[in-house]
């Protein structure tokens, strides 16, 4: 166990874009950390039998955002552990709110040419199943941009090694747990 996470008192959630890193971030700061992780859509996938994507396709992303949104209220029940979240769960704004006030929220952020080429490495994104993908992450990214800027902690990512991404945000959430906590903290990873 780290000394961070000997003083964090509630679970750290990452949160962003689609493609952005946040599982493999999450499994590495976890590790980092010394805490458990948990996967919000590893968790859906558990429970249905089908992939999240498959779950999103067959009953439509209403009926997928409120299930995903009752499983994060059940996730965040206080254990200190590192959630990743699958894309639109901060976008919902009771998810959002619950998140805001039960947890520490991390801003997984890359530029949307990062994300494109990412996601194009595997055709499981129901979302991006269009004629111009890139055009649509842009689209959502614009849409979804002031819902995640509401995290309390924003760190910038690119096509760099996890293992600056994982340091960009023990950074951050030692400068704000060291309070009184701002509004937003950003980070970036350093250069290596």
């Amino acid at each position: 166990m780290s000394d961070l996470s000997r003083i964090l008192d509630r679970p750290v959630v990452l949160v962003g874009l689609m493609g952005v890193g946040k599982s493999t971030v999450g499994r590495r700061l976890a590790r980092r950390l010394g805490l458990p992780f948990v996967d919000s859509d590893a968790e859906i996938e558990g429970a249905s039998g089908f992939s999240a994507a498959e779950v999103f396709e067959r009953f439509g992303e209403e009926d997928y955002r409120d299930g995903e949104r009752r499983l994060v209220a059940r996730l965040v029940d206080g254990q200190v552990r590192v959630i990743s979240t699958g894309g639109g769960v901060f976008v919902d704004p009771r998810t959002r709110d619950l998140l805001k006030t039960q947890t520490i929220t991390v801003w997984l952020d890359a530029p949307v040419d990062v994300l494109a080429q990412r996601t194009s490495r595997r055709n499981t994104r129901p979302l991006l199943r269009t004629d111009d993908p890139k055009a649509t992450l842009e689209r959502i990214a614009e849409q979804e941009r002031p819902a995640y800027a509401e995290a309390h902690i924003h760190v910038r990512s690119s096509d760099g090694a996890h293992r600056d991404v994982v340091d960009a945000i023990v950074r951050a959430l030692e400068d704000y747990l060291r309070g009184p906590a701002p509004q937003h903290q950003q980070a970036q990873p350093r250069a290596t």
